[in-house]
């Protein structure tokens, strides 16, 4: 017990002694210091006194732990229209897309396969509501039609694909009046694997569009508002999610493989019944390997690839069915927002040999 008795003033003493410097001001050097941000990376930063009536120090103006705010989302995206890899475009042959009842087929079947034309442009749009790409495929619907794509010499056909929920589709074809097929992929994986970003800026008004921003704004609510009762209103696809165009072509033009098969009387771009199995359209035999050529992707909510660009690497003579407003098509002819070389000029030397 005597023991204990003369140990205790040595720890009060020792109990004081740290109080005292717990209570002194820390070090005023202005020698670099480490903390720790929120992800636990070590970030230096100057040391700083802290008083008492003061408080902790803010986290330095460098430190950004807000990711609430994406980095794209008040410009233009950061993309390229570098050409994808061809093992990009490998694995992205068996993602799945939904056509307008839901039935799935794999995103290669329609590009590649028995009785797909060789060439075929897949255009990737926003949501369904988006009054910008509705006004997009309907100029490609006045100024490329079905019928000058039949007058190339290689078979050439064009496909949509949204993000949205499929029971959108016939509305969409509605609101289009588009001629080509139209799928979706709901999850969005085509669009991440091809580089497809996600802004809301909308940058510079396009040759393509005829509506004022009002006009297709009140119609996108509008076409909403018809499906609500569905359960559909929310269900047009990303609204932030972009696109663009993609085209597919044969390796060599002068294969001896060639689809559309043979002379069957099978519309251009039709693919047999699903319920066969068959999700490259059926026959046996080999099928023409396709990689892309030519892409552009969109910067901003209305930056689709002008008509006067899509004729050119399509192969057609660029009038078409032009918009009426002739300055602003001149100023689209001049431009061009894609890479890639297409193989219409062999297409061209090929037309011309005949």
């Amino acid at each position: 017990m005597e023991n204990v008795r003369e140990e205790a003033p040595a720890n009060t003493q020792h109990l004081d002694a740290l109080e005292q410097k717990a209570a002194a001001p820390p070090p005023t050097d202005t020698k670099s210091a480490a903390i720790a941000s929120p992800d636990q990376t070590s970030v230096p930063v100057e040391r700083a006194s802290i008083s008492a009536t003061e408080g902790p120090a803010a986290p330095p103006k460098s430190i950004d732990v807000n990711k609430t705010k994406p980095e794209d989302f008040e410009g233009e995206v950061c993309t390229t229209n570098e050409l994808p890899l061809a093992e990009t475009i490998s694995k992205i042959g068996e993602y799945i897309v939904l056509d307008k009842d839901g039935r799935s087929r794999t995103f290669k079947s329609l590009y590649s396969g028995h009785n797909v034309a060789r060439r075929v442009l897949v255009v990737f749009i926003r949501h369904f509501f988006c009054g910008n790409c509705q006004e997009y495929l309907r100029t490609l619907a006045e100024s490329i039609t079905p019928d000058a794509l039949l007058g190339l010499p290689i078979s050439t056909f064009i496909v949509v694909v949204g993000c949205g929920d499929p029971g959108l589709i016939d509305m969409y074809v509605e609101a289009t009046n588009c001629p080509f097929p139209i799928y979706t992929d709901p999850t969005r994986s085509l669009f991440d694997e091809l580089g497809m970003s996600k802004t809301l800026a909308m940058g510079t008004k396009p040759a393509y569009m005829k509506k004022s921003m009002w006009k297709s704004t009140l119609d996108s609510i509008g076409q909403g508002l018809r499906f609500v009762p569905r359960g559909l209103a929310l269900k047009s696809g990303h609204q932030r999610q972009v696109g663009g165009e993609f085209l597919f072509e044969p390796f060599d033009l002068l294969t001896p493989l060639s689809t559309p098969r043979g002379e069957r009387p099978m519309a251009m771009g039709s693919f047999q019944d699903p319920s066969s199995g068959r999700r490259d359209g059926g026959d046996d035999g080999p099928v023409e390997e396709k990689r892309v050529t030519w892409c552009h992707r969109m910067k901003t909510t209305r930056d689709h690839a002008e008509m006067p660009e899509l004729m050119e690497v399509l192969g057609l003579d660029g009038h078409g069915e032009p918009i009426q407003d002739q300055k602003r098509w001149s100023k689209a002819l001049a431009s061009r927002k894609g890479m890639g070389l297409s193989m219409a000029p062999q297409m061209s030397k090929l037309s011309e040999s005949k």
